[in-house]
């Protein structure tokens, strides 16, 4: 297990892969193909797996199946990155799954958001400080839909848990964003998180935001690095040809049904042959007619590669 700032430092240098969890035809986990897409990934410059995230559907697994995807993606990494796991719902929730990613191997945690209530201010302050107090983990805060900590929020949890090493940002709030860094500087590290981190990574990287998670990372690695160092040397033609060529095509295919954030990626994979089995309800896999855009949309991107 590395320690929090150790993790933290790791992390903040590269881009971060968030894999998907895949399933058989009856939705259980299927660990030999997830350790194999694990080995793959690996295979590429990142600088972070983060296991049973979002995109790993954390929303549709027992605690007992996340403790498992972690397991498998620790074993994987074997050291070589640090590994992180998805926790969140209610406190006591959080709590238990964070244990069970602690003992599985895991070197961090991304705190998703606590399960259908609008908390106040204090309510997340104290089910943020139960979880960094309950873990000797490094803990990253996901601020997004309803857990939106403020600048004030975050810099007393910051002083009363040394290992709240990371703030991933999936609000869009710029001057929240600014209002943050300003306070806080060096303290964490920042996480780009806005579906489809690619989108905003530019003008992110700019107020100090130097990673973000790629789900398109799974399916189409190698263009997904070349976007990042193209993100963090500045070269905004690359950028924007990028955006263009498939991240905004890809994005308005995203947007025509709900629930296919997830979905596309795992489309993606079944696109260059790795296929990762269903999304679980209530999520629904993309239809016929969307997964044959999608692989129009890659293999274009293919034919610009060669």
């Amino acid at each position: 297990m590395m320690a929090p700032l150790e993790m933290a430092q790791n992390i903040a240098k590269g881009l971060l892969s968030f894999p998907v969890t895949h399933f058989d035809a009856d939705f259980a986990f299927n660990e030999d193909a997830y350790r194999s897409h694990c080995a793959w990934l690996l295979q590429h410059r990142i600088t972070g797996l983060f296991a049973a995230g979002g995109t790993g559907e954390f929303f549709s697994l027992r605690p007992d199946e996340v403790q498992a995807v972690v397991a498998a993606a620790a074993s994987e990494a074997n050291g070589r990155v640090p590994v992180l796991a998805g926790t969140g719902y209610g406190t006591a929730l959080a709590i238990d799954i964070a244990r069970r990613a602690e003992d599985a191997g895991a070197d961090g945690l991304l705190l998703l958001p606590p399960y259908l209530v609008a908390p106040s201010q204090e309510g997340l302050v104290a089910h943020v400080d139960a979880i960094c107090k309950a873990t000797r983990l490094g803990v990253i805060v996901y601020n997004r839909d309803n857990a939106v900590l403020d600048e004030h929020s975050l810099a007393a949890l910051c002083e009363r848990n040394p290992n709240l090493v990371g703030f991933k940002d999936g609000l869009g709030d710029l001057e929240l964003m600014m209002r943050i860094h300003a306070k806080l500087g060096d303290r964490l590290i920042y996480v780009g998180g806005l579906p489809t981190a690619e989108t905003f990574a530019l003008a992110y990287d700019h107020i100090g935001v130097t990673t973000y998670s790629s789900a398109i990372f799974n399916f189409m690695p190698e263009w997904a690095l070349a976007f990042y160092a193209a993100i963090r040397s500045g070269d905004r033609a690359t950028v924007m040809r990028g955006l263009n060529e498939f991240v905004l095509p890809y994005i308005a295919l995203r947007n025509t049904t709900r629930g296919y954030a997830v979905s596309i990626v795992k489309a993606g994979m079944n696109v260059i042959g790795r296929p990762a089995g269903p999304v679980r309800p209530p999520l629904t896999d993309l239809t016929p007619a969307h997964l044959e855009q999608l692989a129009a949309l890659i293999a274009g991107v293919s034919r610009t590669e060669a």
